[in-house]
């Protein structure tokens, strides 16, 4: 259940929203279900009530202070049940209007000189607290963090009625859509409101490495941006506005960096790229010959993940809390650069994680260089294909990001950050989905390539993994993965590694119990640790072997063979 706290000046206008049906598909029978006078005249029940009549009701002790009334005087509360919640009953939401308003300061239980208000209910599920700001003895309410009050109200009511339990906030989310932006989207045919559509943009403009670029990167999106902007011409803030979204007048509707998320002010934005100063290249070893740049950044990507998920059990939060921004970054990074399933899934990923990066704790910013320089390597080199050494490298940096992000929930539950924790598993559930579209290309090449290794080569690597992992050898060569286990370990010891050493360092890295496959696990740890690429061509025989190199048929001729096979069948 969720409470919505807002303020206006305009009594009149919000009851003309509210009981508008005409043009809100969503607003169905208008309608009282509980007001500060259980007589007041419904205008959708009396025939003989009006709205200027109800709004100079609610208005009274406003208007008896004249001059010295408040500006915005109008508290409004919409309140919401979740999805999949039961439809309360008129008598239920009049008691969750009155624990709210209760809860906010704004009625008191017992208070007779407390403001006046109304909850009004056009759609199944939710309603609308009006309330305005004077009390009768012409004095203000003290409804000092009514929002906060209101949620921590909610919680004990969803307990009650039998709801959706929701997730305790702690101030840090970005400021909700209002009711009329959700159904100004809808009538538009937006997936999302204009504010959600703009705080997106802003996101995937962050991979920028200075401001001047962020700001033009937000203007290729198609953002229409406004500066505000000091004598000296030096900005001192930034407002975005959606092409088309225009207010009644036919004026752009602006919003604040930090009307979009606490983090997106222009000064937090410069504080992120501040933190990117001289970042340091690369290491060498990352810089993969004859591989290709989304290849390259990727793999960078990964040895700057796999770093930042130490930070989730080192114990100092001020890096965690950088690195969760870092992370945030590089996801939104691979969400660009990707194609089809993938980067819809990572999309998700991205917009479910942005609620993970932020919390009361102060992150030093600096921690995120490494991720910040990831970010921008992958944007800077351009989209990658969801196959051959493209597709492997972005299945490699997903196996680690998955952890890295589980590792962030697990961070976020341990201090209490509820929602922060939740996101961070719903950031989990769609890296998985990706992995899934993404990985299972180059685990099919590399299975064909292990498949068509010569039979001595074959035993050879069953014997590593005997020898590295006596406890799972048996288990790993009756996995599908195996094939392709054996292929990167073939792909390794050509390229000089120890085998046996890289597949027990792989092992120990982390736990597998959770692995659905193990063998794909240590496909993923085995390239990220010797920097093994995806095999490009058929196996040579080496010169300890005596059998010769069968060739190995590309993708495309292997889903070919299959296919005949089938239909020999």
């Amino acid at each position: 259940m969720v409470p919505d706290v807002s303020r206006g000046s305009r009594t009149i206008g919000l009851l003309h929203y509210l009981y508008r049906t005409s043009d809100i598909e969503a607003h169905v029978d208008p309608h009282f279900v509980a007001a500060y006078d259980p007589h007041l005249p419904d205008p959708s029940r009396d025939p003989n009530a009006t709205f200027s009549e109800l709004a100079a009701d609610l208005d009274l002790w406003v208007n008896a202070l004249g001059d010295k009334a408040p500006k915005k005087h109008v508290w409004h509360c919409p309140v919401r049940t979740a999805p999949g919640d039961r439809a309360l009953s008129d008598e239920e939401w009049a008691t969750v209007a009155r624990r709210v308003l209760a809860a906010a300061g704004i009625a008191p239980d017992g208070d007779d000189q407390a403001c006046r208000w109304i909850a009004v209910r056009h759609a199944p599920d939710h309603i609308h607290i009006v309330a305005t700001l004077v009390r009768a003895d012409r004095t203000r309410p003290r409804h000092h963090k009514d929002g906060t009050r209101a949620q921590a109200e909610c919680r004990k009511i969803e307990k009650e009625f039998g709801l959706r339990r929701l997730k305790e906030g702690d101030g840090t989310a970005a400021k909700r859509p209002t009711s009329a932006e959700r159904h100004k989207a809808e009538r538009l045919g937006q997936d999302a409101t204009s504010r959600e559509l703009l705080r997106e943009h802003v996101h995937r403009a962050l991979a920028a490495a200075d401001e001047a670029e962020f700001f033009d990167r937000l203007a290729a999106e198609g953002v229409r941006i406004k500066k505000r902007l000091a004598p000296s011409g030096d900005a001192l803030g930034y407002s975005v506005a959606k092409v088309g979204d225009r207010n009644k007048a036919g004026e752009p509707i602006w919003f604040s960096g930090s009307k979009l998320a606490p983090d997106l002010s222009l000064p937090r934005i410069r504080e992120r790229f501040a933190a990117a100063t001289d970042m340091p290249e690369p290491p060498v070893a990352l810089e993969r010959s004859g591989a290709s740049a989304p290849v390259r950044a990727r793999h960078f990507a990964a040895e700057a993940t796999d770093s930042a998920l130490t930070s989730f059990t080192a114990g100092d939060d001020s890096v965690a809390a950088a690195q969760l921004m870092g992370v945030g970054e590089v996801l939104d990074a691979l969400a660009q650069t990707s194609f089809g399933p993938t980067q819809t899934e990572l999309r998700e990923a991205a917009v479910h994680f942005e609620r993970a990066t932020r919390s009361h704790i102060r992150a030093e910013r600096e921690e995120m260089y490494a991720l910040r320089r990831a970010a921008h390597q992958i944007i800077r080199s351009g989209s990658a294909l969801g196959r051959g050494q493209d597709g492997a490298a972005t299945a490699l940096v997903l196996d680690i990001m998955i952890l890295t992000v589980i590792a962030a929930a697990r961070w976020h539950a341990a201090r209490g950050h509820a929602q922060q924790a939740e996101a961070a598993q719903q950031t989990a559930a769609h890296l998985r989905a990706a992995y899934q579209a993404t990985a299972p290309g180059p685990l099919a090449a590399m299975r064909a390539y292990g498949q068509h290794l010569p039979a001595q080569s074959r035993r050879h690597h069953a014997a590593t993994a005997r020898t590295a992992l006596p406890h799972l050898a048996e288990h790993l060569q009756a996995e599908p993965g195996w094939d392709a286990l054996t292929a990167v370990l073939d792909q390794a010891e050509r390229a000089g590694h120890d085998t046996t050493a890289l597949l027990a360092k792989a092992a120990a890295q982390r736990e597998l119990d959770s692995a659905a496959s193990i063998s794909e696990v240590l496909v993923w740890r085995l390239q990220h640790l010797g920097y093994v690429t995806q095999p490009a061509s058929a196996p040579r025989s080496r010169r300890p072997r005596t059998e010769p190199a069968p060739a190995v048929p590309a993708p495309a001729a292997v889903a070919h063979q299959e296919a005949n096979r089938s239909r020999r069948r």
